[in-house]
């Protein structure tokens, strides 16, 4: 049983209450392996409100160590709930391992007071949270903040203007711009929108009401996503009006005045606070891990970079045990004074194709980029290719293919929020008609490329309206296709004559085995993942025309790629 801790500055004494951790913590912490060992019995003081920076009651959870001491506090904001997977991996884990964990709904969810909005509250809510933790006599003056996902975003609320007892901050698949979460390349993420909307709605209702939702969205989601016009279709699917989504969904433009001040990515300029950073290749918000960790090597903050072999939710699940010693690791060595954790390279990274992790000075490591080009008959060659014996020009066509969007190229695997995110077989996608693929000869030696990956593309269209989505992927020696990674880009609308776009398709680290071949694939879209195009010129919500177009890929295209020596 914990002693009683006296607060040296009021006087006033903390009696630890007796409750247990919930008995559905409990039993899910009792299935996790290869964890480390716990240190204390964790103890649970449940439902108390702190007051938001408007007075809202905030609906909080605390947990705690049993045993005598002083110990440090992590402060957890969540729109989901506080119940599981919450309680279990960040309250009661974190317990165990001697930490204080305020568990906290934020405005508008799980019993919490107040109206939810997707960014204008929480820097303002954290800020008093931290105003309530001085008043707790169990609060020693050591803060840290931890936490995926949108559990990031509040993070990078606080750490806008932070507080002097921040020391330590771990950001797990974390959020900074909601603006790049449903937008890239000038198109709507529309599944991935469905699905936040979906879940920021449901999951801090509880677990059964969260499945049914899930389930309803599945139902709904072929119906919901080719409707015309597409502006409130998700009503049904969703069960109701969700107007934050409304708004994010309609306002395509990031300079837009609905956005303003809804990226937090400007706290990590000039950041002091030691800031751990976790993500997975195939995570929706890996660009944004990515660029975060730029942004704070510029500023000269301590930080680290993890990066695994995961998708945004598979990090917290197959991923946790390496994402749960990283994150305590973080925050012993800078909370409690224990370095011993800390692993002596700034980035981990694993290598897909290879299976193994790389322990790297910086990301991303020095590299030189190279041109693999495209060429007549679908081959992509290191060299450029020529035609009739000169050097190919950025008016020869290489190949075309008719983009219809009443029957949109479909989306497979990539980087989702769901649990259809990920790697996966490309075959009966590379099959039809609608997609291109350059492929290299098998390779004699491997090929490591950490690092930005981009096409650099010449492209035409008879129409002027057209997407142009690019995959990375690697074809082993069976002739499986299996994506690494992608990006897609709205073209500028212009006339028919070649136009060059250079499409970003995310970062990787990947090795592509002797024997394998490298693959450029090239389509009009991946839907639902990505709105389809109509082809009509109409806004994306509000499009009634369906209109085909014929898509043309011209010479002098490349596929860019950041290679390194590969370690044998």
């Amino acid at each position: 049983m914990t002693s009683p801790t006296r607060d040296g500055v009021s006087g006033a004494t903390w009696v630890p209450p007796s409750g247990k951790p919930p008995l559905s913590a409990r039993l899910l912490r009792a299935l996790w392996r290869g964890l480390p060992a716990r240190r204390y019995e964790a103890g649970w003081e449940p439902d108390l409100d702190v007051p938001a920076a408007d007075g809202s009651p905030l609906r909080t959870d605390h947990y705690f160590p049993r045993a005598e001491g002083d110990f440090p506090t992590l402060l957890v904001r969540s729109p989901y709930g506080r119940g599981v997977p919450w309680s279990p991996m960040y309250g009661v884990l974190f317990a165990e391992q001697g930490f204080h964990v305020v568990l906290q709904s934020c405005r508008g969810t799980g019993g919490s007071g107040g109206e939810f909005h997707l960014w204008r509250n929480e820097a303002a809510d954290g800020r008093a949270t931290v105003d309530w933790l001085r008043d707790q006599p169990w609060f020693n003056g050591a803060l840290g903040t931890l936490g995926p996902s949108y559990l990031g975003y509040v993070q990078w609320a606080l750490a806008l203007d932070p507080p002097p007892e921040l020391r330590a901050m771990v950001v797990q698949v974390g959020l900074h711009d909601p603006h790049a979460l449903f937008h890239r390349g000038g198109a709507l993420q529309l599944e991935n929108a469905l699905l936040v909307g979906s879940g920021m709605t449901s999951q801090h209702r509880g677990l059964g009401t969260f499945v049914r939702a899930t389930l309803r969205l599945r139902r709904h989601l072929k119906r919901m996503t080719r409707a015309l016009p597409l502006r409130g279709s998700y009503v049904r699917g969703l069960g109701g009006d969700v107007p934050w989504l409304d708004g994010a969904m309609s306002h395509p433009d990031a300079g837009d005045p609905f956005w303003k001040g809804a990226s937090t990515g400007g706290a990590a300029d000039g950041l002091r606070t030691p800031t751990c950073l976790i993500s997975g290749w195939q995570d929706a918000l890996v660009d944004q891990t990515v660029e975060q960790y730029a942004r704070l090597r510029r500023s000269g903050c301590d930080t680290s970079l993890l990066i695994g072999p995961w998708t945004h939710t598979s990090a917290l699940q197959e991923g946790w045990p390496e994402v749960f010693a990283e994150s305590l690791a973080w925050l012993r060595a800078h909370l409690c004074d224990d370095p011993s954790g800390l692993r002596p390279a700034r980035v981990r990274a694993h290598i897909g194709g290879q299976g193994e992790w790389r322990d790297l000075d910086d990301w991303p490591p020095p590299t030189a980029t190279g041109q693999w080009h495209l060429a007549p008959d679908g081959r992509l060659a290191r060299r450029p290719p020529e035609v009739s014996g000169s050097p190919a020009s950025s008016r020869d066509a290489l190949a075309s293919f008719r983009y219809d969007p009443a029957d949109p190229t479909p989306s497979i695997g990539g980087p989702l929020v769901s649990g259809t995110a990920g790697r996966r077989d490309n075959g009966e996608l590379e099959a039809r008609p609608d997609v291109l693929t350059f492929t290299s000869e098998p390779l004699d030696e491997p090929v490591d490329v950490l690092g930005p990956v981009a096409a650099r593309l010449r492209i035409s269209t008879d129409t002027g309206y057209a997407d142009v989505f690019a995959r990375l992927c690697d074809v082993d020696e069976e002739g499986r296709s299996i994506n690494v990674c992608d990006g897609l880009m709205r073209l500028p609308t212009g006339p028919e004559h070649p136009l060059e776009v250079t499409v970003p398709m995310s970062s990787t680290a990947h090795r592509f085995a002797p024997g394998h071949r490298v693959r450029l694939q090239i389509s009009g879209g991946a839907h639902p993942r990505f709105a389809r195009n109509t082809g009509s010129g109409e806004p994306t919500l509000d499009a009634t025309t369906l209109t085909p177009v014929r898509i043309t890929v011209h010479g002098t295209s490349a596929l860019e790629l950041p290679r390194v020596r590969a370690e044998r």
